[in-house]
């Protein structure tokens, strides 16, 4: 009688090794799936263009301020450290496409430099950003 007791206490009790399992595969899943979205640090203001499309991602944003400044996923990076941090973004996500965001008072020769690099780098698609003009 104790012996059949004794058993229905263990039977009664819940297993959460398979829920934890089916959890812990969820979540590797979800961290692999994600496209993490990289953002150049920095707002600038982007020449208008009335033929300028919406492009829905870009998951390298180079921005360029008026005064030749850099910024590569918040951080400011020296014109020749582009490739390099380009090159590094590109390992991580393939399938990425780099968007500059230039300023309109920028330089056009630094603009040139940092597309150069970025196609260096390996990246075939290179964008630039403009502010989309309605009208």
């Amino acid at each position: 009688m104790k012996l059949r007791s004794r058993r229905k206490k263990e039977d009664t009790e819940i297993n959460m090794t398979p829920m934890l399992d089916v959890v812990f595969i969820m979540l590797i899943f979800f961290i692999v799936t994600a496209s993490f979205v990289k953002e150049a640090g920095i707002d600038v203001n982007r020449p208008g263009a009335s033929t300028a499309t919406v492009k829905e991602r870009g998951n390298i944003l180079v921005a360029i301020t008026h005064n030749g400044q850099i910024w590569i996923d918040r951080r400011q990076v020296d014109i020749r450290a582009v490739r390099a941090n380009i090159e590094r973004m590109h390992a991580e996500n393939p399938q990425g496409t780099v968007v500059i965001q230039a300023d309109e008072n920028s330089k056009n020769g630094l603009l040139v430099k940092v597309m150069d690099a970025a196609r260096e780098a390996g990246v075939e698609e290179v964008s630039l950003a403009a502010a989309v003009e309605e009208g």
